[in-house]
């Protein structure tokens, strides 16, 4: 395969990788709000995101330093996305909810 191919394909498993992480963050921690057991679910929460993370970034690495990077690249990026998307939501659920308590 190319490697420019090659490059642009690891950068984009990197931003994949970064959404599920940081994603699973913000999923986390607006679950543990209301969970009967929060740390099981931070504790349970983190080990699968860095397990994906760890094998995603082991297999798109696969001895080759600069798909590494990156994916790396692509990861911090994906980091950014998700901050952008979820102050949008959070935004939007504060919003109705201000909209719920005027109403009553």
């Amino acid at each position: 395969m190319n490697e420019t191919l090659l490059m642009i394909l690891a950068f984009v498993a990197g931003i994949a990788l970064g959404i599920i992480f940081f994603g699973g963050l913000w999923f986390t921690v607006k679950k543990i709000v209301t969970a009967k057991i929060p740390a099981l679910w931070v504790l349970g929460s983190f080990i699968v995101r860095v397990g994906i993370v760890l094998l995603g970034f082991y297999f798109i690495g696969a001895g080759n330093w600069q798909r590494l990077v990156i994916c790396l690249i692509g990861f911090i990026a994906a980091r950014f996305i998700v901050i952008h998307f979820t102050k949008a939501i959070d935004a939007k659920q504060l919003q109705l909810k201000k909209e719920h308590i005027h109403e009553a």
